[in-house]
Parts: structure tokens; sequence; C-alpha cells
């Protein structure tokens, strides 16, 4: 008779044990992101994991650079998006407890994790080397910021007129349908999680890279920007109208990166 009541109660506290540890992981990067941009406003030098990474000079980075740039863009990535991926993930822990209950294959919910990360952890490996290839043009300050008005512009322009193409679409549209998604993409076995996954953090990334490339416009760490563009991403998938206010932000970029080129040749 109290069947459905437990199921609800066990679903609710898997819910609150799997935000809890999104939260958690989330708040953990967040609080070192702070103290690396703390650090590197007082010395010009960013300690990543323990790791050199920048330095108060303009020239050439060595290759050995390019693990701590990969730490400190895997970092950021796993505290800008884990908030915006929290619903997939915790629909996903939803429909294993379901799963588990009526007796049928379920597996942990950190292997979908894992695969999501993994998709982020690429994009950060290949944002790892086009900055140390902007550094070495020259491109960017050593405090990780455009110093091209040019390239500012144009990175605001093509994020902004992304945000109208079908492409940026389809994929808002996949990661505003978490149970969508789910139920009609369900993969047995560790390795379908995995695969899941991957599958979710691509259609994620292939929604946001542009918003991430934006980064460079203002500094990668500077921490205002870092929680702007996070916010950004995160109302997108969660606002009613996400679809309709990612295309009025698109229109904003556009206008900001035409401005800057005009200011520029005047």
């Amino acid at each position: 008779m109290d069947h459905p009541g437990r199921l609800e109660n066990a679903l609710r506290k898997d819910r609150l044990i799997v935000l809890a540890g999104l939260t958690g992981i989330a708040a953990v990067a967040w609080v070192h992101l702070f103290m690396e941009a703390r650090a590197m406003e007082n010395t010009g030098v960013c300690q990543c994991l323990g790791m050199a990474m920048s330095g108060p000079d303009t020239k050439p980075w060595a290759s050995a650079a390019i693990l701590p740039l990969f730490l400190m863009w895997a970092e950021m990535m796993v505290a800008m998006m884990i908030p915006s991926a929290a619903p997939m993930i915790l629909t996903f822990a939803q429909v294993n407890r379901k799963r588990r209950e009526q007796e049928r294959p379920f597996v942990p919910t950190g292997l979908f994790l894992l695969g999501y990360l993994i998709v982020w952890s690429a994009f950060s490996l290949v944002v790892a080397l086009a900055q140390w290839a902007l550094h070495g043009l020259a491109l960017l300050s050593p405090m990780m910021k455009s110093s091209s008005p040019a390239l500012g512009a144009l990175l605001l322009i093509f994020a902004g007129a992304f945000q109208w193409t079908p492409w940026k679409r389809a994929c808002l549209r996949h990661c505003r349908s978490p149970l969508s998604f789910l139920l009609s993409g369900w993969r047995e076995g560790w390795k379908g999680a995995l695969r899941m996954g991957i599958e979710h953090g691509a259609y994620c990334a292939g929604c946001c890279w542009l918003l991430m490339a934006l980064l460079f416009v203002a500094g990668v760490m500077n921490m205002l920007w870092v929680a702007a563009i996070a916010i950004l991403v995160l109302l997108e998938k969660i606002l009613p109208h996400g679809t309709r206010f990612g295309a009025v932000i698109g229109g904003v970029l556009v206008a900001w990166g035409v401005w800057m080129i005009a200011a520029h040749l005047h």
C-alpha cells in the first residue's frame, strides 16, 4: 500500500545526495579558481595545482606550460558546467532509481557524470593548446586577456551570431529536455551510462563552446567574467524561454563586437 510513498522518499533522498555531491564538486572548483585568480592579481603568476602557469612576461611559453593550462581549463569547466548539467544528472539519477526499484539493470550516476566530464576535458585540452598558441603570437596579455581589439571583437561577433544558428538551437533543445533524451536514448550497462554522458557532454559542448571562447575577451582569470558566462549558460538551459533569451544575448554580443571594431577604427 505504501510502496509509492517509499519510492517517492527514496527518489527524493537520491536527488539530495546527488545534488549535494554536485554542489560540493562545483564549490571546490570555484573556491580554487578564486584563490588562483587572487594569487595571479597579486603576483602575476598562477600556480595551477602547484604548477606555474603564467608570468608577467610576454615571451612564448615552453610546451611544458600546456599541462597546467589544461588543468586550469579543466577545473574551470567543472566549475562552470556542472551547475548547468545538474538537471540532466539529477534526472538520470531519478530514472536510474526507478529502474532499480523495478529490479531492472542500473548503474552508478557517477559513470554518467564521468562521460560528461570526459568531453569537457577534451575541450579543455583543445582550448589550452589554443591559448598556448595565442600567447606565442602575442595575441594574449600575461593576464590571459586578448591584447588585440580585433580578436576580441571577432570572438564577440562569432559567439553572438552562433546563438542564432540551427546548430545552437538543436544542441540547446537537447540540453533543455533531459527526460526526453534519457527515455529515447537510454543504453544499458556501465558502457551505456558512460556513452550517454559523453553524448550529453557533446551536445553541451556544441551549445556552449563559443561562449567559453569569450573568456579570452575579458580575461580567462577574470572571475566576474567567468561567473557571468556560467550564469548565462545556466539561464539558457533553465529559463522557460531560454532559447529566446540566448538569441537576445546573441544580439547583444554582436552589437558589442561591432562597437569594439568601430571604436578601434576611430
